[in-house]
């Protein structure tokens, strides 16, 4: 079996968020560490690779210290990374990015292809159900449980109080929570293994079937209007009642006058 594992080097918000000009994030200039949701999807294959023996390819689209990332999921059991960068490929929206991703993917080999269910930095859930429809193979998304049955994949996809049990064919895509599992750590002698691996570098030429008007920020309809990293908000209304009585009857207007009640 052969596992494609699609991760994200996102920024980590608790180190301050930075924009460039343009209102696109400014990643060479923050801490970035793996997305949630697609370290919940490496873990989910290599546990694959534990019981069946897959072989796990991780792959990302970013700037070269994205590599930092593949190597993380190196030390954590992965067998080959891919990074794909390219100047071409910078300020893509989730259309640009999947198109991207999925012209990468067409130059190898897969059974199952598992990415996060959204990436912290932009929650749209959108680029693994896309690179699913850019290859033609069906995708389960929201999975917090995956089996192999043969050649097929069974997953128990969350739904609002419950979950759903799908079954597809292989070759497909999933969509992996966050809750599907707790990430392992990555070993001593899997970090020095992963600081001594060769991580493939692609480009803009090494993408199939894709067309450049596709690509980066000219080939994405997706346009940022404004970017704030927090939300300012005003001082409010600041009220000293004379008794607790006085305070009762104000939060009960207030509630009154919006409605609530």
């Amino acid at each position: 079996m052969k596992i494609i594992v699609c991760i994200k080097q996102v920024p980590d918000t608790k180190g301050g968020v930075k924009f460039n000009p343009d209102g696109t994030l400014d990643r060479a200039g923050m801490l970035a560490i793996m997305n949630p949701d697609d370290k919940a999807g490496l873990e989910a294959a290599l546990r694959l690779k534990d019981e069946y023996g897959a072989e796990v390819t991780v792959l990302t689209m970013g700037l070269p210290k994205a590599a930092d990332a593949l190597r993380e999921a190196l030390a954590m059991g992965a067998d080959k990374a891919i990074l794909v960068t390219d100047r071409v490929l910078g300020g893509a929206d989730t259309r640009a990015t999947s198109t991207t991703i999925a012209g990468a993917i067409r130059n190898l080999e897969y059974d199952l292809i598992i990415t996060g269910r959204q990436a912290i930095d932009g929650d749209t859930a959108q680029v693994g159900p896309q690179i699913a429809e850019h290859l033609g193979i069906p995708v389960i998304s929201y999975a917090q449980d995956i089996k192999i049955e043969g050649d097929k994949v069974v997953v128990q996809r969350q739904y609002d109080d419950r979950y759903h049990v799908l079954e597809a064919q292989m070759p497909c895509l999933i969509t992996a929570l966050s809750e599907l599992n707790e990430p392992r750590y990555m070993t001593p002698g899997g970090i020095f293994d992963a600081c001594q691996a060769e991580i493939i570098t692609w480009g803009r030429k090494d993408l199939v079937d894709v067309d450049d008007s596709n690509l980066g920020l000219a080939g994405s309809p997706t346009k940022i209007a404004k970017a704030s990293d927090k939300v300012r908000k005003g001082a409010g209304e600041k009220v000293v009642p004379e008794s607790p009585e006085d305070a009762v009857s104000y939060i009960v207007g207030k509630l009154d006058e919006k409605h609530v009640i």
